[in-house]
């Protein structure tokens, strides 16, 4: 099989550029042909707003560079891994011009909400959830603190739910957890076109031992990551647990200024994957302090909350049948 693999990156290289990239490499090491057209934020700096707000809603340059691919080669399937800002949902339009399927994965919740995590004011927010022109955003200026920037990708979801794209034009939608799909089938989004597939690792790098005397966490340095919550237990510790934090992101000051008053506390920057995945085979314990919905966690838990679909038996979890 031929794909072609869309995606837009974004500035800080996060978890859906690793995701992506592992996916790549499997269909390749299965023997698939594996293309690839991408786009990358560093390109915003050297466009005007208003040229960036048109690309957002529809850009004719990826229309025409998908187009011509596709005439160009014999392509059985496009994968849209994220198209938001610069590539936009102009793509699918060409592919199916073309006739050739579409599937995209929803690596966050941008399809239902402007900044994409359902998070805002340092809280879960679901004011845009099932609102067709999701006006809330704009009024708190939830994509970036921008409030024109917000009111661009708001006017990009309102077109584009107005021509029915997301029904018409995409063939199959991939959730990486339950709980993201009941999300998207909440929002109105076919249920019979969502199919979860979690995210892996590839190549395995194997069991570690977990004899390296620390904890550790992965993952951006933000707000919504919890990394406030982190630190500060940490500091509340009677105890002290050595902890490793590798990432990148907005709260650097902050995680420096948490070091130099908690020796236990070590900052590795941002470490290449097998790096990463050395450290967690050595870490005694994995710290996940996320706030907001993680696309691809299941339930606090580890499971699917039964509050939504009464598949969860974990014990000890506090949201079983008859809890709150």
């Amino acid at each position: 099989m031929r794909i072609l693999s869309i995606h837009n990156s974004y500035q800080i290289r996060g978890g859906e550029d690793e995701s992506r990239e592992s996916e790549e490499r499997l269909l390749r090491d299965k023997g698939h042909q594996v293309d690839i057209y991408e786009e990358n934020n560093d390109r915003v700096a050297d466009l005007s707003a208003v040229h960036v707000a048109l690309k957002t809603v529809w850009s004719q340059e990826s229309y025409q560079i998908v187009q011509r691919t596709l005439r160009q080669s014999h392509t059985d399937l496009i994968h849209v891994q994220n198209f938001f800002p610069l590539i936009s949902p102009s793509v699918y339009y060409a592919a199916q011009k073309e006739g050739v399927p579409v599937v995209q994965t929803l690596r966050n919740y941008r399809l239902l909400c402007p900044n994409g995590l359902f998070f805002r004011d340092g809280q879960v927010c679901e004011d845009c959830l099932g609102k067709f022109i999701p006006y809330p955003s704009v009024m708190h200026a939830c994509y970036r603190q921008n409030r024109g920037a917000t009111a661009t990708t708001a006017m990009m979801l309102t077109v584009h739910r107005l021509l029915k794209t997301w029904f018409n034009q995409v063939n199959l939608f991939i959730s990486l957890s339950e709980f993201a799909r009941q999300k998207f089938i909440e929002a109105g989004f076919p249920a019979d076109k969502i199919v979860v597939k979690p995210n892996f690792v590839h190549p395995d790098p194997g069991v570690g031992e977990g004899r390296g005397n620390y904890g550790l966490y992965v993952g951006r340095l933000s707000t919504e990551k919890g990394l406030d919550v982190l630190l500060d237990a940490w500091e509340r510790l009677s105890f002290k647990v050595p902890l490793k934090i590798v990432g990148n992101g907005p709260l650097e000051d902050q995680v420096i200024e948490a070091t130099k008053r908690l020796p236990q506390v070590e900052w590795l920057g941002r470490r290449p994957m097998p790096e990463v995945h050395e450290l967690m085979g050595r870490a005694m314990f994995l710290v996940f302090p996320s706030k907001w919905y993680e696309t691809f966690w299941s339930c606090c838990s580890g499971g699917f909350c039964e509050r939504h679909t009464g598949d969860c038996r974990t014990v000890g979890c506090d949201r079983r049948v008859g809890q709150p």
